[in-house]
């Protein structure tokens, strides 16, 4: 079964960088865009990055912009988010996803069918 593992969250302090990690396992990585959202208790998961299969379109929340970076490598089936500078607001749950068929608006959390576990990101003093 096609799945998504995500690793590489933690605590760290202000200003501090963390690169997380997504391997997506059981089917061809290649063909699926991929995004990662975050989520504090309480509210709907935020998108915040997305790449697509070619590596042609990258997209980043206003929020993260010039922060974080999203990159990925076919051959090992891995997507990662690298965040700098990072700040208490940052705190959440970070997921990878996949979509086959994302479409115009990378922001759509259906768009994605295959969703990671979650990594915590806590960004505290």
């Amino acid at each position: 079964q096609f799945q998504l593992v995500e690793s590489g969250g933690g605590l760290v302090q202000p200003g501090g960088s963390l690169r997380l990690s997504c391997e997506a396992r059981g089917s061809s990585f290649v063909w699926y865009a991929i995004g990662w959202f975050r989520q504090v208790p309480g509210k709907e998961p935020e998108a915040i990055s997305c790449i697509s299969t070619s590596d042609r379109d990258i997209y980043y929340e206003d929020s993260v912009k010039g922060r974080f970076q999203i990159s990925r490598d076919n051959a090992k089936n891995t997507a990662y988010l690298e965040m700098t500078n990072l700040k208490p607001e940052d705190t959440a749950v970070y997921y990878c996803a996949a979509s086959f068929a994302l479409g115009s608006d990378w922001r759509i959390r259906t768009k994605y069918e295959t969703w990671g576990q979650g990594t915590q990101v806590t960004v505290s003093p």
